[in-house]
């Protein structure tokens, strides 16, 4: 069950607060938190986790080195660009 450990709580070094186990599984993104593994090894076989529940794509996209932060800022500006060009309510 991929809701087991959702209850069980630590400090997120991202946040700077205590989450659930459940967050970390979804961040607020389709896939799991970049840093899950180095977080959760301490308090259960993470890597055993992970490879019950999620196929090795995901996995290698929870792993991937994130984008150069300059990267992401101009997709940001492209996407903000093209959403004001964009007619709205219609």
């Amino acid at each position: 069950m991929i809701e087991q450990h959702d209850e069980k709580t630590r400090r997120c070094p991202i946040l700077g607060h205590d989450i659930a186990f459940a967050y970390c599984r979804v961040p607020g993104r389709e896939i799991p938190c970049p840093r899950i593994f180095d977080c959760w090894w301490e308090w259960f076989d993470i890597k055993a986790f992970m490879d019950a529940h999620y196929d090795r794509e995901t996995i290698a996209q929870v792993l991937a080195p994130p984008k150069p932060k300059m990267l992401t800022l101009c997709e940001l500006i492209d996407k903000a660009k093209g959403e004001a060009g964009s007619p709205q309510g219609l």
